[in-house]
C-alpha cells in the first residue's frame, strides 16, 4: 500500500507533489486528458467528458495534489457527471485564483476564494484552527444541463477541530457558516442563524458536523452534513427536533431495508438550512467504513470494502445496473504512473454514496468517486 515516506509529513508531500505537477502542464484539463481511458464511458460519456475538460481547463493542474473526482448519478441511464476538486490557502493551487481576483474584481469565484483565504491566512486565524486551509469546489456539469457550468458549490470541513454534538461548539458552527456566507458577499438574518444553531444544538453527542457547504447558483441555503447517527430511531428524533418537513417514516423505511441487506456502521445526512427552516430534501449517507480526516490512510479503501453495499444498492429499482457494475471496478490498487518529472502514484476509490429522499420517496442515488496523485510516496 502506498504511503508518504516517514520523514515527510502529508502537507509536505502535497507541496512536493504540486511542484512536480507544475512541470507536467498548466491546467487540470492537461492532466485529465491522460485519464480518459481509465474512466468508463458508461459512467461519463464523451460529450460529458468534453464538458468536464472545459471546466477543468480553468483550474490549475496543482489541484490534483489534493483529491478530485466526480459525482455520478446512478439513478440515471445517461452517462452524466459533476466535477469536484480541492485547493488550499498558502499553496501553489491558490495562487492563480488570487491573481485572477486581483486582476478582475468581477471574477466572482476568484474573489470569493480570495476573501475566504484571507480569513484562513490571518494571524491568528480562528477559522484555520477549525477547518485548516482547504476548500472544496463542486461544479454542476451534468446536473446543470447544456451551457456554461454555474458558480460551483463551496465546502469547508472542520478537520482540524471536529465539531461534535453535545460539546457546546456553537461558536465554531457560527464561525464556519459566517465565513462561507461573507466570502460570497451574502448576509444572514437572525432567523437563518437560529435554524443553523438549532441544527447543531439538536445533534446527539456521538455525531459530528462533517461539512458546511453553499451552492450560490441554487439558493442561499447552507448545506450541513451531520455524520455518525447510530440508529434510525436516533436519526428520526433528530429530524423531528430540527423541524425537518419531510416524512420521517419514509427515511426510516429506507434505512431499515438497507439494514436487512448489509451492515451499516453509522448514518450521515445532508440537510439544507434555509431562512425559513430546513428544506424538504434529505441526503442519506450510509457509512460502511468509519473515516477520520486526520488519518493518513483516510483516502485508502480495501478493494472489496464497498462490495456489500453495492450489492445492497443493486436491489433498488431506481439504480442503473450497468453503472453499478462499472462503479464496482473504480476502486483499485495504488497505480504507478511515469511522467516527465518522474514517478507519481494514483489513488482511486469511492468516497461515499448518497441516497436522496424527496417528496417522501427515495428519488436519487449518487456515487462520489475520487482520484488523487502523489509525487512523494513509497511502498
Amino acid at each position: 500500500m502506498a504511503s508518504a515516506p516517514e520523514d515527510i509529513s502529508i502537507d509536505e508531500a502535497i507541496l512536493l507533489t504540486q511542484e512536480r505537477l507544475a512541470d507536467e502542464g498548466g491546467s487540470m484539463a492537461d492532466l485529465l486528458e491522460h485519464f480518459r481511458e481509465r474512466i468508463s464511458p458508461v459512467l461519463i460519456g464523451d460529450s460529458q467528458w468534453t464538458r468536464v475538460l472545459d471546466c477543468a481547463a480553468k483550474l490549475p493542474i496543482t489541484m490534483a495534489a489534493l483529491p478530485f473526482g466526480f459525482e455520478l448519478p446512478l439513478h440515471e441511464t445517461a452517462p452524466l457527471a459533476d466535477f469536484g476538486a480541492s485547493l488550499a490557502a498558502g499553496t501553489r493551487s491558490a495562487e492563480p485564483f488570487l491573481a485572477r481576483a486581483k486582476a478582475d474584481p468581477g471574477d466572482a469565484l476568484a474573489c470569493a476564494i480570495a476573501r475566504l483565504f484571507r480569513q484562513m491566512e490571518a494571524e491568528p486565524s480562528p477559522l484555520r484552527e477549525v477547518v485548516g486551509r482547504k476548500l472544496m469546489l463542486e461544479y454542476d456539469i451534468g446536473s446543470a444541463g447544456p451551457g456554461k457550468p454555474p458558480f460551483p458549490g463551496m465546502f469547508l470541513r472542520p478537520g482540524e477541530r471536529p465539531i461534535l454534538g453535545g460539546c457546546e461548539q456553537h461558536g465554531e458552527v457560527a464561525l464556519v457558516a459566517d465565513a462561507l456566507v461573507s466570502c460570497l458577499g451574502w448576509s444572514m438574518d437572525e432567523a437563518h442563524r437560529g435554524h443553523i444553531e438549532r441544527s447543531y444544538r439538536m445533534q446527539p453527542g456521538d455525531t459530528r458536523m462533517d461539512s458546511f457547504g453553499v451552492f450560490p447558483s441554487r439558493s442561499q441555503a447552507i448545506r450541513l452534513a451531520v455524520m455518525g447517527f447510530r440508529s434510525s430511531a436516533q436519526l428520526g428524533e433528530y429530524l423531528e427536533n430540527t423541524g425537518w418537513p419531510g416524512d420521517i417514516a419514509a427515511v426510516d423505511a429506507v434505512l431499515k431495508r438497507f439494514a436487512k441487506r448489509t451492515d451499516i456502521v453509522r448514518t450521515g445526512i445532508n440537510i439544507d438550512v434555509q431562512e425559513q427552516g430546513l428544506g424538504p430534501t434529505l441526503g442519506l449517507t450510509l457509512i460502511v467504513k468509519q473515516r477520520y480526516t486526520k488519518d493518513s490512510r483516510y483516502w485508502l479503501d480495501g478493494l472489496t470494502d464497498w462490495d456489500p453495499f453495492l450489492e445492497a444498492l443493486g436491489q433498488e429499482a431506481l439504480v442503473d445496473r450497468g453503472k453499478l457494475a462499472e462503479l464496482a471496478t473504480w476502486v483499485s490498487k495504488p497505480t504507478t504512473l511515469f511522467a516527465k518529472s518522474g514517478r507519481f502514484v494514483l489513488l482511486r476509490g469511492i468516497h461515499h454514496i448518497k441516497l436522496v429522499i424527496s417528496e417522501d420517496e427515495l428519488r436519487k442515488a449518487k456515487a462520489y468517486v475520487f482520484m488523487v496523485l502523489s509525487g512523494a510516496v513509497s511502498f
